[in-house]
């Protein structure tokens, strides 16, 4: 191993040695602690210091740096406290994630570190984001992520790096090729010896380095930043390193042939530059044996602080309240009382720019929005009045786009992304689920991110294009999802939804879009979220709904005229209004949901569950469901009006009035 350090001062030199020398002492602490059972799981990152520390050490402490699971020395190269650090893989509730998580799945926006998921790849994304947030606000920094040669496979690799081709994003992109993806080696991940060769399919400068050679490292991540910050745009790095332990303890390391384990105990990242600075008389054997001891006494100090025999005490009122970022919405009424009839798509298209121009920096992201306005033309001009800086055509890559609206809210900017088809979820459903919904319940960071959804059926767009998948977000702690039914109610909850700092989801029926229309209030104004809107006031059932199924409940009232219901519309989902509907069942004593999305599993289950549990003494008869059909959404129109509730409304509506 060749160490060129001609440009670095002794005291750098040391200070790089430093910098590797204490992730490995503290991996070894870590290995000691495991055989003794004080932690559950290790993932060790021994021979691979170099990488991480020479990385990190490149970077300016105010850059973010987006780590993964052997990158200690990123966070011990960024001064996090040790003792933290310690409680952390202990899972303890002064650690970073209050015992939510393990290792290093966790962010610091103290540190300006940003960990990762288990799920090997969305980070890039995020990473996409910040570098996103940085260029727009013209501070000339970078953004460094890492990923591993097994995560280059996932789609979320592709995606980011397309994202910061095509937008000349300030990202370093940095490959720890360390041979093998958990037990698979890399001949089975991917074709050919080098993985830089990707990058330059994207039209990225990419290049490979030994990253066991720190002066290597860290040479060339420094000069690799110093332009990235001059001239904005992405480079990518493949460092070629081994990881000497298991993928994680258990697993052992009985998948390597002996020869490549000896090969690369030859190339140890920390003892061949100790050779290096005793050969160059930077240190002396006993300067290396003191400075050696001097860290595992502040390790072992660290570790006795930490691991002491404090309780653990839970406490469930605080686990609710984390899943969101603390919110306290304030209806905004409008100043000025004018109105005027706008349909439905006019409604929304009103409250995103009045949005736009209440929070300067929001930006919007899809696909064809800019020019083209979207295929439904909600954002139809806005790229004249706001700019191509804030309303910003995406490539086809929902995933990227998810995580580049996450790395835009950890910089303070809100987003809004729109899917050009509900359906087109899917793509993205990982950084949903896992990212937004998880992320301050996991370390505190909030997602201040709307996503709109185009949705439902009744205009013979067939299996992909008119799902309506509420139901597949309603189960997941950590979103809000906000379904309007009406013009009035569109404007003023997509409002509310961009203002607070949490994640949404936005649902608006197509089939709404040009065929409702009514007066609206021209000035900017909020809705309550979380507060269902009681449509019409009877006496003899209670019909719960959202969406059409607003719409298709009033007409089916017009034709039962002996009777009266309460019709009413949810208009936010989660959190839902249990209280409205419990109160109409107290009245009416029989209760009916009405949604379009399949029934089985669909949210019509839980409220009829809830109501069956906290309603049973006031009903009169069975909790009632109507929903569509427990198959695909069809083509073609009679197919598809057979897939519809609205032909079975009536008649479950009569059965259940006879009760």
């Amino acid at each position: 191993m060749v160490f060129k350090n001609e440009n670095l001062t002794p005291k750098k030199l040391k200070e790089l040695y430093l910098s590797i020398l204490k992730p490995r002492l503290i991996e070894e602490k870590m290995l000691i602690l495991l055989r003794q059972n004080r932690i559950s799981k290790w993932f060790s990152g021994i021979g691979q210091e170099a990488t991480s520390a020479g990385v990190a050490m490149a970077t300016d402490s105010s850059e973010y740096i987006l780590p993964m699971h052997r990158n200690l020395g990123v966070f011990t190269c960024r001064n996090v406290s040790l003792v933290q650090l310690f409680n952390q893989f202990q899972g303890k509730v002064d650690g970073f994630t209050k015992g939510r998580d393990r290792s290093f799945h966790f962010g610091s926006k103290d540190h300006n570190i940003v960990g990762m998921i288990s799920h090997l790849g969305p980070q890039l994304g995020i990473a996409d984001g910040i570098a996103l947030a940085k260029k727009m606000k013209n501070e000339k920094k970078a953004t460094v992520v890492f990923t591993g040669d097994g995560g280059t496979s996932e789609g979320d690799f592709h995606e980011a790096l397309n994202v910061a081709a095509v937008w000349d994003l300030p990202v370093l992109f940095v490959i720890e090729n360390n041979g093998y993806g958990l037990s698979t080696p890399n001949k089975e991940q991917f074709k050919g010896e080098s993985l830089a060769i990707r990058g330059e399919g994207y039209g990225i400068e990419s290049l490979s380095i030994d990253g066991n050679n720190i002066l290597e490292v860290y040479d060339t991540v420094k000069t690799k930043i110093n332009e990235i910050r001059k001239n904005p745009r992405p480079v990518l790095i493949e460092c070629f390193t081994f990881r000497m332990r298991g993928h994680e303890e258990a697993s052992g390391t009985k998948y390597v042939p002996k020869e490549v384990m000896e090969y690369w105990e030859e190339k140890d990242p920390v003892t061949n530059y100790e050779k290096h600075l005793i050969e160059n008389k930077v240190y002396s054997s006993d300067e290396i044996s003191a400075v050696r001891e001097k860290i595992k006494k502040e390790i072992n100090d660290a570790v006795k602080e930490s691991f002491d025999e404090k309780e653990f005490i839970v406490n469930p009122e605080e686990e609710v309240n984390d899943v969101f970022f603390p919110f306290q919405q304030k209806i905004i009424f409008p100043k000025d009382k004018s109105i005027s009839e706008m349909r439905f798509v006019d409604a929304i298209s009103d409250g995103l720019r009045q949005s736009m121009n209440k929070y300067r920096d929001m930006v919007i992201m899809g696909q064809d929005i800019s020019d083209y306005g979207g295929v439904f033309k909600v954002t139809e001009g806005f790229v004249d009045e706001f700019g191509r800086e804030r309303i910003r055509n995406t490539p086809l890559c929902e995933s990227a786009i998810v995580g580049t609206a996450l790395g835009l809210s950890i910089e303070g900017i809100k987003s809004v992304v729109e899917m050009q088809f509900a359906d087109f979820v899917t793509c993205g459903f990982n950084q949903i689920i896992n990212n937004l919904a998880k992320v301050h319940y996991r370390w505190s960071q909030n997602a201040d991110v709307v996503v709109r959804m185009p949705t439902g059926g009744g205009v013979s767009a067939g299996p992909f294009h008119s799902q309506s998948n509420e139901a597949w977000f309603f189960h997941t702690p950590g979103l809000k999802i906000v379904y309007p039914s009406c013009s009035a109610d569109a404007k003023g909850l997509l409002n509310a939804a961009i203002e607070d700092p949490n994640p949404y989801l936005f649902f608006e029926h197509k089939a709404l879009y040009r065929s409702h229309k009514e007066m609206v209030f021209e000035d900017y104004y909020t809705t309550e979220v979380g507060k269902a809107k009681l449509v019409e006031e009877g006496n003899d059932i209670t019909i719960v709904t959202y969406g059409m199924g607003v719409h298709w409940s009033k007409d089916i009232m017009k034709k039962l005229s002996s009777y009266t219901a309460d019709i009413i519309d949810l208009r936010t989902l989660q959190p839902w209004d249990k209280e409205a509907v419990k109160t109409s069942v107290e009245k009416t004593n029989k209760i009916i949901i009405i949604h379009e999305d399949s029934i089985t599993g669909g949210i019509g289950a839980e409220i009829s569950a809830w109501v069956t549990e906290n309603c049973f003494s006031d009903l009169d008869g069975p909790v009632m469901r109507v929903g569509g059909l427990d198959t695909p959404i069809p083509f073609r129109k009679e197919l598809e009006d057979n897939f519809m509730p609205t032909s079975r409304i009536k008649e479950k509506l009569i059965s259940l009035l006879k009760y």
